[in-house]
């Protein structure tokens, strides 16, 4: 590709908090190298479209603190097609961008890893998505403000969970991982976390309630990953209506206030370190990986590595929370 003298940025997929810190360092580092760049908007939908104008410094003034994305995302069907990526790197070349920066979670980052080995074309990757789930990298963007959102959520809702003595079950995100509900029940003082990791493993129900649950409490909280697997916070709170009447259950599904709010500072720093350590990837002429941290290390993970590996839950952290919550 010779010099990189253009570069776009998207963000893709689920918005996470953090994203415009993000955009924020990418846009001003590549700045500060003398490399020009273009916001993409709407994700690859905008690629295809060709939604894409000039960023200066000016453009990210004022958006660290801003929650979602100043870039906007959507899901773009035509981008899996051979035909939509076509059209995609059709754009690319007419507005001169040598190489792209993509924030996004596990299917932003395969989207790219297929168009940068279709058209040999260089990406940076950031991982961007609240679960946390994506492998090589100790922590992803938007993943600490979410945890923070569901403590506060769950501190108020035990709050009326021990006047009524009932059982609740807090749906949380976490389709295919459940980082949030493990991390998210131990920083909350729950009773149980039921992830999809260990689903096939046990009946994480059952095993919950023969484990003498309540022995001891007036009220029990318990987080549920929204995955399949586990069967959601509804299907588990129907299980215990018909195999444990004695129980009064209710649901709270949090949703989408997971996904909002300002950054924290952790995600916001990382954010930051990321996004200027894309730029210095291209630089040293590195592509189609995934920038991420482990040990407070920057590392560069190829894309092959972050999408097809499942990251592991710590087992460590599922025996604290059986130990803490008799």
């Amino acid at each position: 590709m010779g010099t990189i003298k253009c570069i776009g940025i998207l963000t893709s997929g689920g918005d996470a908090p953090g994203m415009n810190a993000a955009i924020r360092a990418v846009t001003r580092s590549a700045i500060f190298n003398n490399i020009e760049v273009k916001g993409i908007y709407h994700g690859y939908r905008g690629l295809i479209s060709g939604e894409i104008k000039p960023f200066k410094t000016e453009n990210v003034s004022n958006i660290i603190q801003q929650g979602g994305t100043i870039l906007k995302t959507a899901r773009c069907k035509e981008f899996q097609t051979p035909e939509g990526r076509q059209l995609a790197y059709d754009t690319l070349r007419h507005e001169g961008i040598d190489a792209l920066v993509v924030i996004g979670g596990d299917g932003s980052l395969t989207g790219a890893r297929i168009f940068a080995q279709e058209f040999d074309y260089p990406i940076i990757g950031l991982p961007g998505t609240i679960d946390n789930d994506l492998y090589g990298t100790d922590l992803t963007i938007g993943y600490d403000t979410a945890l923070n959102t569901i403590m506060d959520a769950v501190d108020k809702i035990r709050d009326t969970a021990s006047s009524h003595e009932r059982l609740f079950f807090i749906e949380v995100m976490g389709r295919d991982a459940g980082f949030l509900a493990l991390n998210g029940a131990i920083a909350t003082g729950c009773e149980a976390a039921i992830i999809p990791e260990i689903s096939t493993e046990i009946d994480q129900l059952k095993e919950l309630v023969e484990n003498g649950f309540r022995k001891s409490k007036n009220s029990s909280i318990v987080l549920v990953a929204e995955s399949p697997t586990t069967g959601g916070a509804m299907q588990l709170a129907e299980r215990v209506k018909n195999e444990y009447p004695q129980y009064d259950v209710r649901v709270t599904i949090l949703g989408h206030i997971q996904r909002g709010g300002s950054p924290s500072a952790t995600d916001r720093i990382l954010a930051s370190r990321l996004g200027a350590a894309a730029i210095d990837a291209l630089l040293e002429g590195q592509r189609n990986v995934m920038v991420g941290i482990r040990n407070d290390e920057i590392v560069y993970v190829p894309f092959s590595k972050a999408v097809k590996h499942d990251k592991p839950i710590n087992r460590e952290l599922l025996d604290t929370l059986r130990r803490l919550s008799i």
